[in-house]
């Protein structure tokens, strides 16, 4: 797999929430984070995406926000 992408995480999917139009699944990384994403229900359907299965959450954006503890 080539991305454009400069953040391809693994991960697991732990959870995942059909609806009729967006699905929303959760993806665990290795050191415990999840991540959440909505994506087509016809997106989902078309991945197989299941709960167990190994999955990648590819992040491109033009605005990533970067935060610290005071």
């Amino acid at each position: 797999m080539k991305l454009s992408a400069r953040n391809c995480i693994e991960g697991k999917i732990v959870e995942i929430k059909k609806g009729p139009v967006s699905t929303e699944v959760t993806i665990e990384t290795k050191c415990g984070r999840k991540l959440v994403s909505s994506i087509t229900t016809t997106s989902a359907e078309n991945l197989g995406l299941e709960v167990g299965k190994t999955a990648f959450a590819v992040i491109k954006a033009s605005n990533v926000m970067v935060a610290v503890n005071e």
